[in-house]
């Protein structure tokens, strides 16, 4: 467990550094950065617009003929086709600069100066757009009031859409033709002007305030993106160090469990040989000792070797539960008969210590599907340890009975000295003893409770301590109704003399399946 502990703390506390450098990192490189963001945010702004003018280049180029057909209502056709080559040369230049930035690996470091030419990029490209409201007038035309400030709008809207991821370039591309719309309506004169000119402001700070908000929200949309990234990241880490801690793991128990079988054969050879020839001794089969020492030294000598071949036989019982590798030898047993023959068993220790053992069973209890010697197992280590905790002259209550939900139950109370509630968790863990059992009980090695609960539950069954301190403690091990198996129907004779079976009674498919089993 200790081992277990510090494998999981280090990874965290490896992590602790990794998160402060990356922290650190972030910081250096907000202050670094002239934008006060990330290089990889300020590289991602400007690869959007790059690919932002990019695609809407065949939109753009559109856009000029249609307003070029606008113009050509009041201005000359000669002046609106040198206007339609320049705006395209213009666009042009600019679908050359956007497709060397997209096309080329750019570093940190020049980021700064792509900035500054996206910007004066942009307000090259405004300052085009809105010479197209300086052509001449050469003709009446009743487009020409409201043209000016039209193709303001549409502008302004596009240009605030391609940049809108820098607002620097927003406003170097729209102002030049918010500029233009309110010279032109300058030079038009009448009371048409002002107002005009007042929609073209306001429009002007619209859309100004549009692009801020998409600036921050495009900025706030970077960073979820960035820690969902970084999350990923630290998940696929985790997993990492998760997959490897799981790979020790299972080969720290496939070892271990190579050393308990090799240990298990090295350890109980020697020691049979040490509990037969001691037991030899012990009752003198080859002759009387001639010191009276020797057949108490030779009596100790077999308890101490029967506690400890017990105590590697629970340790094994215990590790192959653990590792899911206890087999099941599941058959129709009588619980009440296998808890009675336990009892009986146990009956003469408990009368050595004074105590006495109160049978109490359900009558007719059917039959159980379930493997008979894992519930003696069971059994036995639950009476055992009662008669351990329970001092001189105390009485012990075994019960086996109904649940409420028609399973069976095995239940063995003391009247002891009980275990506090903070402990209970401890008796339950392996080699775990609780403070008071320390007092009154005798040694043991604390593995009967984590063993009968890892064979009630192979038994798809559930386990609880109940105890309260100097009143005792009952230990109480549930099984299923699903292993609860109801009788055979009665055989009847048929006239002619041949049994016949009666209908079958209705029974779950569960249990169908067992009463075959047992068969």
């Amino acid at each position: 467990m200790g081992a277990a502990s510090e494998s999981q703390t280090q990874p965290q506390q490896a992590a602790s550094p990794r998160k402060n450098a990356a922290a650190l990192r972030d910081m250096r490189a907000r202050l670094n950065s002239k934008t006060g963001i990330l290089p990889a945010f300020d590289r991602e702004l400007l690869s959007s617009y790059a690919k932002n003018q990019l695609s809407i280049a065949p939109l753009s180029t559109l856009l000029a003929i249609v307003l070029c057909g606008g113009a050509a209502t009041f201005s000359n056709l000669q002046h609106v086709g040198y206007w339609l080559v320049s705006i395209l040369f213009a666009s042009a230049v600019s679908l050359i600069i956007c497709r060397r930035f997209d096309h080329q690996e750019i570093p940190d470091e020049k980021l700064k100066n792509w900035r500054q030419r996206f910007i004066a990029l942009e307000f090259f490209m405004g300052t085009f757009w809105a010479t197209l409201l300086f052509l001449p007038v050469v003709k009446d035309s009743s487009l020409q009031a409201v043209f000016p400030l039209a193709v303001g709008l549409v502008l302004l809207a596009m240009r605030t859409v391609v940049a809108s991821n820098m607002p620097g370039a927003v406003l170097a591309g729209t102002l030049p033709i918010t500029l233009a719309v309110l010279g032109r309506y300058a030079m038009m004169g009448g009371q048409m002007a002002p107002v005009m000119g007042g929609i073209a402001i306001g429009a002007q700070v619209l859309f100004s305030m549009m692009t801020f908000q998409l600036y921050r929200a495009v900025i706030q949309m970077l960073g979820f993106r960035a820690e969902k990234d970084a999350i990923f990241g630290e998940l696929e880490q985790a997993k990492a160090i998760s997959d490897e801690a799981r790979r020790r793991a299972e080969q720290n128990n496939l070892a271990k469990s190579r050393f308990l079988a090799t240990m298990s054969h090295e350890l109980r050879t020697p020691l049979n040989a040490i509990l037969g020839f001691s037991e030899v001794m012990k009752d003198e089969i080859m002759g009387p000792h001639q010191v009276e020492s020797y057949k108490e030294y030779s009596t100790d000598i077999h308890k101490s070797g029967t506690h400890l071949l017990n105590l590697i036989n629970e340790i094994l019982d215990l590790s192959r539960i653990e590792a899911g590798r206890h087999e099941l030898n599941e058959e129709a047993i009588l619980l009440v008969g296998t808890v009675s023959d336990c009892a009986r068993l146990l009956g003469h220790r408990a009368k050595e210590k004074g105590m006495t053992i109160n049978e109490h069973y359900e009558e007719n209890l059917p039959r159980l599907w379930a493997d008979e010697r894992s519930i003696r197992q069971i059994t036995l280590n639950l009476i055992n340890n009662a008669i351990k905790f329970t001092p001189s002259g105390g009485r012990i209550d075994v019960t086996v009975g109904w649940t409420s939900g028609g399973g069976q139950y095995i239940s063995v109370r003391d009247n002891g000295p009980g275990i506090p509630e903070q402990e209970i968790p401890t008796v339950l863990q392996a080699f775990g003893r609780g403070s008071a059992a320390h007092k009154a009980a005798e040694e043991g090695s604390g593995l009967g409770l984590p063993i009968v609960m890892g064979l009630v539950e192979r038994h798809g069954g559930k386990f609880s301590i109940k105890s309260k301190l100097r009143e005792g403690t009952e230990v109480i091990a549930t099984f299923p109704r699903e292993r609860v198996m109801k009788a055979m129907p009665a055989m009847h004779q048929k006239p002619n003399g041949s049994p016949q079976p009666e209908p079958p009674m209705p029974m779950p498919s569960a249990e169908k399946i067992s009463l075959r089993k047992a068969v």
